[in-house]
């Protein structure tokens, strides 16, 4: 399969008429993704974060500060007094159990002293203790009123996260429409608007160009075909003007082929919206059938197991597939001996497509240019030879268009392995 195929016939995907897809489509949701989507560090969680990381940062400065101040204020306090002297002198105290056991004023005011620096010590570690508590609390509560009010702040971006992914899935109609303050996010949700509306404009006047495209290219080439066809079947013509006439029909069918590819190419470019289930075996086995003449007639030989699968998509772009893989399967193959392999598959939710065939040895390094349009072997432009080198290319855009990949390696021995994998319905 060393270069591409061309589109032999029309094919009409999906226009620019788009049905509301809401969400992401079935295929993307993976519990892993959803699990990842919570424990992520969204802006929300890193905005609470924020506001409650500073307020206990704060609340614990302040908590510092009150406790020092108090500290120095009860310690510059003093004792607010002594005994000068006395006769026989007794007192009790049910904080101070010492003052009693004092024999004179000395003892006294010693224990009087001792104590008012225990109390000192004591107020303050119950106002440390009680005051962390508080702020502990006061701390959680800080927590879950950041996340309220950084939902309510972030709650316009959402709404663009909305708008954005029901666009991407669905249609270019719709809009944000973001009302209340003329602040950045409704700047941005108006910039958002404006690239929406721009979008849309050219997607319709790509639709258009498209449509017109297809009726003024068409004509003249389907015009020419008939000319040539009719003088060609006059018993009285020439040999020399019946075998120009072949020429010339060889070149306007070559032209044909050229502007189908095209604009099956331009078409394919963009997302399918209209999406039915669609058996990815069953389109492979028409596309069989399509190619048995030629690979009988060059020898090679058509084997593949296919089992059913099926996805979303539109129908006649996936057998577009299947047919442009396998003619370049056959037309790049070796004669007389060679095969050509077509087998479908499912795994972890997506199908597969799978062409293999025997051929020409392809370098790893310029595998990747065949799926250029108009790109051959060793990066060569597509000459007057058969094919017009947009097969893989359609390929390609078809498989993107439908959310899939593709991917190709060689094959020890010549030939190449094709693989079009696309999401499971």
């Amino acid at each position: 399969m060393a270069r591409h195929s061309e589109a032999h016939h029309s094919v009409h995907p999906s226009g620019p008429k788009r049905s509301p897809h809401q969400g992401q489509q079935p295929w993307c949701r993976h519990d892993s993704a959803a699990d990842y989507s919570r424990l992520r560090p969204t802006i929300r969680m890193r905005l609470t974060l924020l506001y409650g990381g500073m307020f206990l940062v704060a609340g614990i400065v302040l908590l510092l500060l009150i406790y020092f101040l108090t500290a120095q204020a009860l310690r510059n306090s003093g004792t607010a007094f002594h005994l000068l002297g006395g006769i026989d002198l007794r007192m009790a105290s049910d904080v101070c159990q010492e003052l009693h056991q004092a024999q004179s004023v000395g003892e006294f005011n010693g224990a009087l002293d001792a104590c008012l620096d225990d109390q000192r010590d004591a107020a303050l570690n119950s106002l440390l203790h009680r005051s962390t508590l508080v702020l502990m609390v006061l701390t959680v509560l800080a927590f879950a009123l950041g996340y309220v009010l950084s939902g309510r702040v972030l709650s316009p971006l959402g709404r663009i996260t909305r708008t954005a992914r029901g666009v991407a899935s669905s249609d270019l109609d719709k809009r944000i429409e973001l009302g209340g303050p003329d602040d950045e996010l409704k700047e941005l949700a108006d910039t958002f608007d404006d690239m929406l509306e721009r979008l849309d404009r050219a997607f319709n006047a790509q639709q258009r160009f498209v449509a017109n495209a297809s009726h003024e290219l068409r004509t003249p080439l389907a015009i020419n075909r008939t000319v040539l066809e009719v003088q060609m079947s006059d018993p009285n013509a020439e040999p020399a003007l019946v075998q120009l006439g072949k020429t010339l029909l060889a070149t306007n069918e070559r032209s044909e082929q050229l502007v189908e590819g095209l604009l099956l190419l331009a078409r394919s470019e963009n997302e399918v919206f209209e999406r039915k289930s669609v058996d990815l075996a069953e389109k492979a086995s028409l596309a069989v059938d399509q190619v048995r003449a030629k690979a009988d007639a060059v020898g090679v030989e058509l084997r593949g197991e296919r089992q059913p699968v099926h996805t979303l998509g539109n129908g006649v772009l996936l057998e577009r597939v299947a047919l442009n893989l396998l003619q370049n399967a056959v037309q790049y193959n070796i004669p007389h001996g060679g095969w050509v392999e077509a087998s479908t598959s499912a795994d972890s939710g997506y199908v597969s497509l799978t062409v293999a065939n025997t051929g020409p040895v392809i370098p790893a390094y310029e595998v990747d240019d065949l799926f250029e349009p108009f790109r051959r072997l060793r990066s060569a432009r597509a000459g007057s030879g058969q094919g017009v080198g947009l097969g893989l290319s359609i390929v390609r855009s078809v498989a993107r268009a439908h959310g899939g990949t593709v991917r190709a390696e060689p094959r020890e021995g010549g030939g190449l392995n094709v693989h079009v994998k696309m999401p499971a319905q």
